[in-house]
């Protein structure tokens, strides 16, 4: 398993895992008619206009395998909103269903901190669906929710929720409060 840095002609496959692993996660979260729709076609110029920004402050890199596929991507930079004392975000992390479980997606998101930390970012806040099974995920590198909002997908409301990381240095450190 490699994790490099996207680049051009990379924009498809990551759309791929994008459309693909949503339609894995989130199935009985969101509406089956909003994740049948989802195309890749449709998130290729997304992700053809992230690779080609050559914005230095954000990073987009994919999980290939050794035959060449692409299984998973993450993306990350400075954090979006300002509405959080957070100065650092993953944007995105997915991987294909089969592709789980492997320690692919600890890779990735390690490889993002490593940029941020370059930025000299501080902290760090990821974004889930409460109902994501990835937020096991994200509690076990020590992650914590902060915060909490609603929103709307295909017409079902949602809980969305905030992990941070208070200092950048502990991603990946379990947590040991008790609550």
């Amino acid at each position: 398993m490699q994790i490099r840095q996207a680049r051009e002609g990379d924009a498809r496959a990551i759309a791929y895992v994008h459309t693909e692993s949503w339609k894995t996660t989130y199935r009985g979260i969101i509406s089956d008619e909003f994740l049948d729709h989802l195309t890749t076609e449709a998130r290729i110029p997304q992700w053809e206009q992230m690779i080609r920004s050559g914005e230095k402050e954000q990073i987009l890199l994919v999980a290939e395998q050794a035959d060449g596929e692409n299984v998973g991507f993450a993306c990350g930079g400075r954090e979006r909103e300002g509405k959080l004392p957070y100065d650092g975000e993953i944007y995105a992390i997915y991987l294909l269903q089969a592709s789980q479980g492997q320690r692919i997606g600890t890779m990735l998101a390690s490889q993002v901190v490593q940029h941020l930390h370059k930025l000299k970012l501080r902290s760090l806040l990821i974004w889930a669906l409460e109902k994501n099974s990835a937020c096991r995920f994200y509690e076990q590198m020590g992650g914590t929710v902060v915060h909490s909002q609603a929103l709307s997908i295909g017409g079902k409301d949602q809980l969305e929720v905030a992990y941070g990381w208070e200092d950048l240095q502990l991603f990946g450190e379990r947590s040991t409060s008790q609550e």
